[in-house]
């Protein structure tokens, strides 16, 4: 239960008919230790991930974070700072990890931006739709895709224990942020969320 919403897990987002998981970037180039972007934390948000998905059923949308945005804005200075990660789209790197294909029946939603709400994604919720949150990083394209969201009216839930940040510090310092803007973004847990 919400402290902010003060009704049940169903009501205030949880996994409800009108409710869709969100998955952000479950990529290779987030998970692996061997990448530079690699969270330590990914494994166990991807545990809490497959079980909020198992919940979910055919109500899940996955997103992807892809290298094509327009150099000759600030994301050329962006990959001059990241080299590692200015390779094609269709590099290994930017694949989903093995468990996370399949956690959805629609296509991936990719995006060359940090922040994954958009039109793609409202088409699908709904204008003012309810939407659960998971993913990685938390610091990045999760509190990026929150704000997002909430500004423009989405109903918004954080799973923050389905949620992996760049450090342990980074990903309670967002977690804060993302609290700070009841009654538009709800903070819980799992277990909460699938709570009868």
């Amino acid at each position: 239960m919400s402290p902010s919403t003060g009704s049940g897990t169903q009501e205030a987002a949880g996994t409800g008919a009108e409710s869709w998981l969100v998955v952000i970037d479950p990529q290779v180039i987030f998970a692996s230790p061997d990448s530079a972007w690699g969270s330590p934390f990914f494994a166990d948000a991807m545990t809490n991930i497959r079980r909020l998905a198992d919940a979910f059923g055919e109500r899940v949308l996955v997103t992807r974070w892809l290298p094509t945005a327009d150099r000759s804005t600030s994301w050329g200075e962006y990959f001059a700072a990241w080299p590692f990660a200015d390779r094609p789209a269709d590099d290994p790197l930017y694949a989903l990890v093995p468990e996370a294909e399949g956690l959805s029946p629609h296509p991936t939603v990719d995006l060359p931006t940090f922040g994954k709400w958009g039109q793609e994604l409202e088409a699908i919720v709904g204008n003012g739709g309810r939407i659960v949150l998971a993913g990685v990083s938390t610091d990045c394209c999760v509190v990026s895709t929150a704000l997002a969201a909430a500004d423009a009216g989405a109903r918004v839930t954080l799973a923050a224990d389905a949620c992996a940040g760049s450090t342990a510090e980074n990903h309670v310092a967002a977690v804060q942020v993302m609290s700070l803007y009841p009654p538009q973004i709800t903070v819980t847990d799992t277990a909460t969320l699938l709570s009868p």
